[in-house]
């Protein structure tokens, strides 16, 4: 498989781009190689086959060939709201759901959070978690890497979800309502090329407030079906069922 890198720069008017920093390590130190050899890379959005001309000691440039690749990125464009949670579970939820296609993902200071952020412990955990998302945007070749932003209180959340199309959160309450809409039946009330927000609590779930406030603001219940998912588990069943639906 050819290695793919983002580059926060455009190919120039011939055709050419530098690599530096840690791109530029990885060609080198990792993957060794050398001139002639092919990358792919993207800029401003669009993967190009590229090949190698030149390695210098801080910078490799390579020249790109042939249209832009195809996109693989979901038709829609989703972003995943979760609660705080406990360890390293976002490093997970980070990972598995840019492999699954999400566009944005927002961590949420819910009401049952267990861990607190401070500002210092969040810009580094948030530095992190977007290197993440980059290895894993790379990894399966996408051309958009999901932004990861600084964590939200609900108040934030409300005024970020005016920007959306369709809001949805997911509640175990509606798992446990005999007669709950499936899910089915909420994806296919989506079209493509709409904004759509989905919110899952932390380890111990929405609140009643923040279930009420949700659905004040006109947020749609989900049910992920009749068992209850863990806070990581919860937002990959929901991508995967959307990749099916649109996919």
């Amino acid at each position: 498989m050819v290695q793919r890198y983002f580059s926060n720069q455009s190919f120039s008017v011939d055709g050419f781009i530098t690599l530096t920093g840690e791109d530029y390590k990885h060609i080198v130190q990792v993957m060794r190689m050398s001139v002639g050899d092919s990358i792919i890379v993207v800029a401003e959005e669009e993967a190009y086959m590229a090949i190698i001309t030149l390695i210098e000691s801080q910078e490799v440039v390579a020249q790109q060939y042939g249209d832009p690749l195809p996109t693989n990125e979901m038709p829609i464009q989703v972003t995943i709201v979760n609660g705080l949670a406990k360890g390293d579970k976002h490093d997970l939820i980070v990972q598995k759901s840019t492999e699954a296609g999400v566009h944005r993902i927002i961590p949420f200071k819910a009401a049952r959070s267990i861990v607190k952020w401070d500002d210092k412990k969040s810009v580094k955990k948030i530095e992190r978690l977007q290197k993440i998302a980059l290895q894993a945007a790379e990894q399966c070749h996408r051309t958009v890497i999901p932004t990861v932003e600084e964590p939200m209180t609900l108040h934030q959340l409300m005024e970020v979800s005016k920007q959306y199309d369709v809001c949805l959160f997911a509640d175990e309450e509606e798992a446990k309502i005999a007669q709950r809409p499936r899910l089915q039946d909420r994806l296919k009330m989506l079209t493509e090329g709409q904004r759509i927000m989905v919110v899952f609590g932390p380890e111990g779930g929405l609140s009643r407030e923040e279930v009420e406030t949700f659905q004040q603001a006109g947020f749609q219940a989900i049910a992920l079906g009749p068992r209850i998912l863990r806070t990581e588990t919860a937002p990959l069943v929901f991508l995967s069922a959307l990749s099916y639906e649109f996919e």
